[in-house]
């Protein structure tokens, strides 16, 4: 029986110690969300800047002289 009640603390010890971890609300936490949401917000315009610079310097110079190209035929 001893050993049984020993485990049964144990199990319930452990499941109090992990409902306060989850419940807790330290500034560790806040801060690990703000700086996810920064390198977030910091890569998406890396991206976008990426993106920008291939469209303006490749995609449109083309598309526009293939429209030009499509509208000055001679017929």
């Amino acid at each position: 029986m001893k050993v049984k009640e020993r485990l049964e603390r144990l199990a319930f010890r452990t499941v109090l110690s992990v409902k306060r971890l989850i419940h807790e609300e330290k500034a560790e936490n806040f801060v690990d969300t703000a700086i996810k949401i920064l390198m977030a917000v910091v890569i998406g315009a890396l991206l976008l800047a990426g993106l920008y610079k291939l469209f303006a310097d490749t995609v449109l110079p083309t598309l526009t002289q293939r429209v030009t190209e499509m509208f000055n035929y001679s017929g």
